[in-house]
This record gives C-alpha cells, sequence and structure tokens, in this order.
C-alpha cells in the first residue's frame, strides 16, 4: 500500500489524492509541450552553432593567409608596429526564452591603431587586420551559440527528468493510493450497509414479537 504524509481520513483523502492525481496529470501535459518547443529551439540552434563554427574556422583561415602575406611583404617589425595598444571587448546580450536565460548576441569592439601609428607597411597588412576584427567577431557569435546551445541542452535534459519523474513515479504512486483509498472505502460502506441492514433486520423482529 502506498501511503502520503498529510492525506486526510476517509472521503476527503481520496478527494485530496484525486486532485493531486488530475494536477499531475496535467503538470505532464505542460512538461510535455514545454520539452516539444524546447526541442525545437535546440534543433535551431544546433544548426547555428554548425554554421558560426564554419564561419569561425573561415574566417581564421582568410585571416592567418592575409597575415602570411603580410609578413612575406613586410616581415615581423612591420605586423609588430601594426599591432593596437588596446584590447578588443565583447558585450553579450542576454534573453530568456521558456525559461532559459541564453546569450543572445555578442557586440565586438576592436581595438584600433592610435591616429599616431605609422603607415602600415602594405595592403596586405590593412587587409589582414580587418580580417582578423572579422575572424574575433565570428568567435564571439559562435562563443554566444554555443553557450546557449549548452544551456538549452541542460533544460531539455532537465524537462524530460521531470517529466519521467512526474509520469514514472509520482502519478504511479498517486493512483495507488487512491486506488487503496477507495478500496478501503468500498469496503467501510459495504461494511456499514451490512450493519445497517442487521440492525433493521433485528428491528423488525423485535417489533413482531
Amino acid at each position: 500500500m502506498t501511503t502520503f504524509s498529510g492525506v486526510p481520513a476517509g472521503r476527503a483523502g481520496r478527494t485530496w489524492l484525486l486532485t493531486r492525481l488530475i494536477t499531475a496529470r496535467r503538470g505532464v501535459e505542460l512538461l510535455e509541450s514545454k520539452l516539444r518547443v524546447l526541442q525545437r529551439e535546440q534543433q535551431r540552434f544546433h544548426l547555428q552553432a554548425e554554421r558560426a563554427a564554419a564561419e569561425w574556422r573561415d574566417s581564421c583561415r582568410e585571416a592567418q593567409t592575409w597575415l602570411v602575406r603580410a609578413a612575406l611583404l613586410g616581415g615581423q617589425r612591420a605586423i609588430a608596429a601594426a599591432v593596437p595598444d588596446g584590447l578588443a571587448d565583447a558585450e553579450v546580450a542576454w534573453t530568456v526564452a521558456m525559461g532559459v536565460r541564453h546569450p543572445r548576441d555578442a557586440v565586438v569592439r576592436s581595438a584600433v591603431p592610435a591616429a599616431t601609428a605609422a603607415t602600415p607597411a602594405s595592403t596586405a597588412l590593412v587587409v589582414a587586420a580587418e580580417a582578423y576584427r572579422q575572424a574575433l567577431a565570428a568567435g564571439a557569435r559562435h562563443a554566444v551559440v554555443t553557450e546557449a546551445v549548452r544551456r538549452i541542452d541542460a533544460e531539455v535534459l532537465a524537462t524530460r527528468r521531470r517529466l519521467r519523474a512526474v509520469q514514472d513515479r509520482w502519478i504511479p504512486r498517486l493512483a495507488e493510493a487512491l486506488h487503496d483509498v477507495e478500496t478501503a472505502l468500498e469496503e467501510l460502506e459495504l461494511a456499514e450497509g451490512g450493519r445497517l441492514r442487521w440492525a433493521a433486520a433485528r428491528a423488525r423482529g423485535t417489533g413482531e414479537r
């Protein structure tokens, strides 16, 4: 027999269990709906992550190609002279979807040479610098979507676990407890009916004498 703490006795217990069983089944419907939406988002973000990774690889390859050309034309000193003094930074925007907080976008601000910096030694160096700025932006986009994928994957897994817990444990326990209470109530009603019939029969017998 499955027992729950706090269950009222008698018919009130049946109502208590029935209410929670209905709530649990409604919870299953909501969790299933949430899981379907999350799985659609999961698929969409995984595709975005694949495209972002490919874009990042391509942009890094392009930047490396132009860096080699710049090195061949101007040498390592020219490259070192073109490096900005400051650092790039990124500002990440966040959003919430189906209860999942995840990054939505990143705005990258690349460092630029100071106004007093020497003119780049070659056009290849100018192109290489821009290519690396593009690669940095692509890397930030890849990082954003990768983190979004990680968080959505985790929420899909957690939702599946909650759904299984309600379906496989909570609902069966409630249903079993409800069955036990209803069986006990039926037995009690039968016993009460028997006593009433016995009392009525005895009353009739006493009246006849």
